[in-house]
């Protein structure tokens, strides 16, 4: 009866480096290949090293991932956005896949800028939901949360079975504009369609709502706009989640100095900025355009210096807290001064 009781009772020397060792290294951030600069950042936030992840090419052009550290046990985070082409997503499921083969206790999937999001339905015959699929891939691959900014739409995280930490750029960009202290200040949206984000700016800083009303006769085509409401002498901030090639938000932007605005800014979260069918860039017409400040986060690559219009603010601090919350099973919802 001794000898039973005595190996029961726990090694207090043993019990205590155990709770050690579980505290201060129970996650590790990894970044893939497009996403390098935004995961830095969060491991500095979180005051940790950012994790060894190795990738390889072969010649035909398929790779293979590869964690040079161990994951066993550990809540693993890794930073990718899908970015075109699709290399980056495989990319991420590969991570996703290597690291539920390695044991890892968990893994969230940190997304600052998710892609294939507009195929959100079928608004056509015989097209693909693109984003749900997307969603499939990363259930599929072993995902067990997502960590992601801005979504085209929010009924998106539906299409889960998993988590959704849902961050909003509001949270960035309201005390930057605050800071601005403009007057005589409009809230508007470049469509119909962004008109609830834009609403919600406009609530939070009591200021006035104006839309644009658009009719597109093909993708990233815009053939008439009209401006719904008053921006005469009123210093304009246009939001939107993203700027593709340009032509909408320029277009809204030309149309609100016409109808007297005095100064006219943009605030859009995702900064795509390709290239149109003609071969001109976004950065070019957004240069070329009546816009006075283009401002964006870095959810996704964007060299600022081919567009000196534009202002670029870091997610690292957001996503970064978002994590260290998580970690420490606590609220996220101050990060939603609004949706």
């Amino acid at each position: 009866m001794q000898y039973m009781a005595s190996i029961r009772q726990p090694n207090p020397v043993f019990s205590t480096r155990l709770i050690y060792q579980t505290t201060m290294s129970n996650f590790k951030v990894f970044s893939g290949s497009k996403s390098q600069s935004v995961a830095k950042g969060i491991a500095d936030v979180l005051g940790i090293k950012l994790g060894d992840v190795k990738l390889q090419r072969f010649a035909d052009g398929e790779f293979e991932v590869c964690y040079e550290e161990s994951v066993r046990g550990v809540h693993v985070y890794i930073v990718q956005s899908t970015v075109p082409n699709s290399d980056n997503l495989m990319e991420l499921l590969l991570m996703i896949d290597a690291a539920k083969r390695a044991s890892a206790k968990s893994v969230t999937a940190v997304i600052p800028y998710f892609g294939w999001a507009r195929q959100d339905r079928k608004d056509k015959p015989r097209v693909s939901i693109a984003a749900k699929l997307v969603a499939d891939l990363l259930s599929a691959a072993g995902v067990d949360s997502i960590i992601t900014m801005d979504l085209h739409a929010d009924q998106i995280q539906g299409f889960f079975n998993v988590p959704v930490n849902h961050l909003y750029a509001s949270t960035i960009f309201v005390p930057y504009i605050q800071k601005l202290n403009l007057e005589d200040l409009v809230i508007a949206s470049p469509d119909v369609g962004g008109a609830k984000r834009s609403n919600s700016y406009a609530k939070y800083l009591n200021a006035p709502l104006v839309l644009c009303h658009k009719h597109r006769e093909n993708p990233n085509e815009v053939a008439e706009m009209k401006v719904i409401g008053d921006v005469k002498g009123k210093n304009v901030i246009l939001i939107d989640d993203m700027i593709d090639t340009g032509g909408t938000i320029c277009k809204a932007a030309n149309l609100m100095k016409e109808n007297g605005a005095k100064s006219v800014r943009v605030f859009a979260s995702h900064a795509v900025m390709s290239v149109s069918k003609e071969g001109v860039s976004a950065a070019q017409k957004i240069m070329d355009s009546a816009i006075d400040e283009l401002v964006l986060t870095d959810s996704r690559p964007f060299d600022a210096s081919t567009c000196p219009k534009a202002t670029i603010l870091n997610v690292a601090p957001l996503f970064g807290d978002t994590i260290n919350r998580i970690l420490n099973n606590q609220s996220i919802s101050s990060h939603y001064l609004f949706k």
